[in-house]
């Protein structure tokens, strides 16, 4: 097995904790009120979920485990330890495993019990430095807290990131600017920088269609988006995803590089998705969890609580293309695509978008230009199999 292969392999462990204590009016993901919560029957199915993996999968250790959501920094740190002592159990670790957890700056009394329990990395959901702005994400945290959480996250975790929205109703480049610059400022080694995105089905997406939401429009936010580039290069925080900046290669998320390089991931909790498979063995498995949690916890005991497809080759190849062209430091490489699914680039296109200046080709590898990741998701489809 080749070094590529071998990375490919790669295993991460998904735990979707669905429960908040608020929704957010921007979220789509598979989220539930925490009052309607029953964490031990949970947490017991995300165990027997963890155990039927382990049966049916390659022995391979894991390489990460994520803990996201939802708000996962409302589990009982009793929970985390439970299933980071059954994956160790079952599958083993990796050396230098990653174990992150993502927490809302509102539960900054518990991530001292948190980082006790073997969380070693935190994304702290800060999305906004002034009231006003939180208020307006629908934040059940004000400026202060988020200040005090990422302090308090600095003292307890080995590695801490956290979060921003920009191009939020209202604000203007300057502001974005001197926003990032205050981020920056508190020292962590990895911001998440994401622009706000109208999902379909949200709160958002009503206020917006009533009349009663304007976001910057897509000029001012791609401007946005290039002072985000050039302030965090700048500071030496460059762009290592589109939307993910870290100080060094040890400050980038472990986790979520396996998504974007297409190695493997299972995922246990309501509507966790999956994608496992093994290096030149074809048909690559894509499973997702039932959505509500009394489904999942009733499924986990009896008949599983997953669907399960096998990936077309053509599909498998526009999911790793549309994942992997999103790593700016590394680039993509045709090759390996090849390699795995059997399916090619349009060589043609990506000369194309090279002379457009969206994408530069080193040594076969294709990068995204600063141009092209204004356009990342056009640049993506482009070169997508067809």
């Amino acid at each position: 097995m080749t070094e590529a292969d071998r990375a490919l392999d790669r295993l991460g462990l998904y735990v979707h904790w669905p429960y908040c204590a608020r929704i957010c009016p921007y979220c789509d993901f598979n989220v539930y009120k925490a009052a309607n919560g029953t964490p031990g029957e949970l947490l017991a199915a995300m165990l027997t979920d963890l155990e039927q993996w382990a049966d049916r999968l390659e022995p391979r250790p894991l390489a990460s485990i994520h803990f996201g959501g939802g708000t996962p920094s409302l589990m009982p740190p009793a929970a985390i330890e439970a299933v980071l002592a059954k994956a160790q159990k079952l599958f083993g670790f990796e050396p230098g495993l990653e174990i992150g957890l993502e927490a809302n700056p509102a539960e900054r009394d518990r991530l001292a019990a948190i980082a006790s329990a073997g969380v070693e990395r935190l994304s702290l959901g800060v999305q906004a430095l002034d009231d006003a702005s939180l208020k307006a994400l629908g934040r059940d945290h004000d400026a202060q807290a988020a200040l005090d959480a990422i302090d308090v996250a600095q003292q307890h975790f080995k590695r801490v990131s956290f979060d921003l929205i920009y191009a939020r109703e209202g604000q203007t480049l300057d502001a974005w600017q001197s926003e990032l610059a205050r981020a920056i400022g508190f020292g962590v080694g990895h911001l998440s920088l994401y622009q706000l995105t109208i999902e379909p089905g949200t709160a958002f997406q009503k206020r917006r269609d009533r009349g009663e939401l304007t976001p910057p429009d897509d000029d001012a936010a791609a401007d946005m988006f290039q002072i985000t580039q050039a302030v965090t290069e700048a500071h030496g925080l460059g762009a290592y995803e589109v939307s993910n900046h870290a100080r060094s290669r040890a400050d980038q998320s472990v986790h979520n590089r396996l998504y974007w390089e297409g190695a493997n991931w299972i995922g246990i909790g309501p509507g966790a998705h999956s994608r496992v498979g093994r290096a030149n063995a074809g048909g690559r498995q894509a499973a997702t969890a039932l959505l509500r949690p009394a489904d999942y916890i009733a499924a986990a005991a009896t008949t599983g609580a997953h669907s399960f497809e096998t990936l077309s080759a053509h599909d498998e190849a526009v999911e790793r293309v549309l994942m992997g062209v999103r790593l700016v430091e590394d680039g993509f490489d045709p090759t390996l695509l090849e390699h795995v699914t059997e399916r090619t680039l349009n060589s043609t296109v990506a000369a194309q978008l090279a002379a457009k200046d969206l994408v530069r080709i080193t040594q076969g590898r294709i990068h995204l230009t600063a141009q092209g990741r204004v356009f990342a998701d056009y640049v993506a489809q482009r070169l997508a199999p067809a």
